[in-house]
């Protein structure tokens, strides 16, 4: 759970990590304690890229407003379920404070320093 702009994001994983279901949704409340009301899903497999994205944390740079989301997944050369690469892909919100779905992609972010 993080707190932005006096809004409360719940996310979790759902759906079965070797299925093409595994996935990262969220939910939004003005408490921590709720209630929350689910919006939807932000992050999910690409069938070009890799399958089974979720079970996922955050990183935020609060000076510069940016969020990360870091999530496992599995290539697509990759047939044992259990086999898991961890990745790092930006995260953005909409001019209403939704999360936008995460691209998820083969780069990453840039490297950076943290001041």
């Amino acid at each position: 759970m993080f707190i932005r702009n006096g809004k409360y994001y719940f996310m979790w994983s759902e759906g079965g990590w070797t299925g093409p279901d595994y996935c990262v949704a969220y939910a939004v409340s003005d408490s921590p304690f709720g209630p929350f009301k689910r919006v939807g899903k932000i992050l999910q497999q690409d069938a070009t890229i890799a399958r089974g994205a979720g079970h996922h944390s955050l990183i935020i740079n609060e000076k510069k407003n940016k969020y990360y989301i870091v999530y496992h997944r599995r290539p697509l050369t990759e047939t044992d379920g259990n086999h898991r690469e961890t990745c790092i892909d930006e995260m953005k919100f909409d001019a209403d404070g939704n999360i936008l779905p995460v691209k998820i992609t083969n780069e990453g972010v840039k490297a950076q320093k943290v001041k």
